[in-house]
């Protein structure tokens, strides 16, 4: 058996953040490490979400034996219904990653062919030629794990996301110990996260954020508004036990909250203590100086629960001044417009705003940072390395880091993009054949609306289902449209061949604007997604066709 070749295969997440999908390949027999997504840059017009190129596994779909999952992130798992749809492998994870996978293949109506297999820290699993052991890590999601994969010719740890967490909130310390025993037994090979390898020093523990939200509580007279990732279980639970230590009633807000929260509270990690928890609806008659409401939305996105809260637009929640509303979480590059609009609109309402840096903090990373993970290096003692789950520049700084090992055992380390194979035998390790990989765009989030590249270019040409352009002159003093609004469109219809859809569409425009407060008027993001959300909703339902709908507004 040890004469054949061990190959490692990223799909994904090598030279990017997101879209984490790596295969290992040994004879005939193939696993598949995560499966996950990202969202798009804003030069993919029209699109939802970006998976993999799942073309290499298609291609060998009789030797693909399962999908093993590290933790519940998107970034790890939102690509999964998309990869099931073209093989149907069993799924291994843990119950509450499973729980969170559970949800998206509900969406896509996929769920009763799905083969899910709930595993725990410590279990093992066999699969042809590949024993994994499941190793407990600690990241800013609950139940995350390593994997340590033996194989004919050795073993593979492969660490998932992680941080080296002396203090976790739930008191399940990361299992640096088997992580050591198959460090001193001898490692083939270590692929190790890389995000936050440019970070001096070691990230804080979760527990650190307790004194700044403890400040919170003490501090805000009126309504306590707190918006943190949904995914945060930690985070969530701290801020659930200060509620009830200071007396007040908490609410969850949004929809990946609720869901979240209820799917955490359902296998036990998230204890919410009795009496505190209210309906949506019932917010406002609570006294302001007893509620905290904890919102999804840290990002701007435009028609999120924080979002709509900041614009006075939230059917549950008003901010009122004197309010304070703090941001628990990082500034995701590129999402800054955004998120400082949504500041500004929350400031605008009186309240008191918290964010970004401080000390004590207000949010810390999930991802070790480089002393973390060179204990991690120091651990494993790797024969072989190769860096992973980040962009080009922290790869390469992870493998400098890495340098110190190499007279300790270290034979070579090599810094891969996705796409490009790492071969290993007995004569050691080298790069191969590049196999195809790539992004495949997806349009509405349905497995069936793929949008290749090509097309992507093609729509900039009109094409596809065409092009809808609603042109609105917005006066930047009343805030008022000036007249109608005119909708242009290449192919997909003309005002000959359907006039009453193109006017009623206007009409449909003008009810958007008329009908938005002259705060999100005066706000071109929330406006120019509004109405193309109504306007999408109308000509779907008029045409059963999607174009692409650009609003322009037009400031006079």
């Amino acid at each position: 058996m040890a004469d054949q070749k061990l190959q490692i295969i990223p799909l994904g997440g090598l030279g990017e953040f997101g879209m984490n999908c790596m295969a290992l390949r040994y004879g005939d027999d193939i696993i598949v490490l995560d499966a996950g997504m990202m969202f798009p840059d804003a030069e993919l017009l029209g699109v939802d979400i970006v998976t993999p190129d799942f073309t290499f596994l298609e291609q060998n779909a009789a030797r693909v034996r399962a999908l093993i999952l590290t933790h519940g992130h998107e970034d790890h798992i939102g690509a999964v219904p998309f990869l099931l749809s073209q093989l149907n492998i069993p799924i291994y994870g843990t119950a509450f990653t499973l729980a969170l996978v559970e949800r998206r293949l509900e969406e896509h109506e996929m769920l009763d062919e799905a083969r899910l297999n709930i595993v725990k820290p410590g279990e093992k699993l066999a699969l042809g030629p590949f024993a994994i052991e499941f190793i407990h890590v600690t990241h800013s999601i609950v139940s995350c794990v390593a994997l340590a994969i033996t194989t004919p010719l050795g073993v593979i740890i492969h660490t998932g996301d992680y941080k080296v967490d002396p203090t976790p909130t739930d008191n399940e310390l990361f299992d640096l110990h088997t992580l050591a025993d198959y460090g001193k037994r001898g490692v083939l090979l270590l692929m190790s996260d890389s995000t936050n390898v440019d970070r001096p020093g070691y990230t804080e523990s979760e527990r650190a954020v307790r004194p700044r939200l403890e400040d919170l509580f003490v501090r805000s007279p009126r309504r306590l508004v707190i918006s943190c990732f949904s995914s945060s279980i930690h985070r969530l639970q701290q801020i659930l036990d200060l509620a009830q230590e200071y007396g007040r009633k908490a609410v969850f807000l949004g929809r990946s909250m609720m869901s979240t929260t209820e799917i955490a509270h359902d296998h036990g990690l998230l204890t919410i203590p009795n009496g505190i928890l209210l309906r949506p609806q019932d917010v406002m008659q609570v006294a302001p100086s007893k509620l905290v409401a904890i919102v999804s939305g840290t990002q701007g996105e435009p028609m999120s629960a924080l979002s709509r809260v900041a614009v006075d637009n939230h059917k549950s929640l008003s901010i009122e001044p004197g309010d304070t509303v703090a941001l628990s979480s990082r500034i995701i590059p590129g999402n800054e417009k955004a998120i400082y609009r949504m500041i500004n609109h929350v400031a605008k309402r009186g309240a008191d705003v918290i964010y970004g840096s401080m000390n004590p903090p207000i949010h810390v990373s999930g991802h070790g940072s480089a002393e973390e993970l060179r204990l991690v290096l120091n651990l494993v003692r790797p024969r072989f390395f190769v860096p992973i789950h980040a962009e080009y520049r922290q790869l390469a700084a992870h493998a400098r880091l890495a340098q110190h090992l190499s007279h300790l055992g270290l034979e070579n380390t090599f810094v891969l993009e996705s796409g490009e194979t790492l071969v290993i035998d007995r004569e050691g390790a080298r790069k191969g054949e590049s196999v195809t990989v790539g992004r495949v765009c997806i349009d509405s989030g349905t497995i069936d609306e793929v949008v290749e590249d090509m097309v992507i270019r093609d729509r900039r040409h009109l094409s596809e289902d065409g092009f809808v352009l609603p042109i609105i002159a917005i006066n930047k003093n009343t805030g008022r449209s000036e007249g109608l609004p005119e909708i242009v469109s290449r192919g997909f219809m003309s005002m000959e061949e359907s006039p009453e859809v193109m006017q009623n569409a206007r009409q449909v425009v003008l009810k958007t604007l008329e009908s938005s407060t002259a705060e999100e008027r005066g706000d071109w993001g929330v406006m120019q997604e509004k109405i193309r959300a109504d306007l999408k909703r109308y000509l779907t339902k008029q045409t059963s066709r999607r174009p692409l709908i650009m609003p322009v507004i037009l400031e006079v």
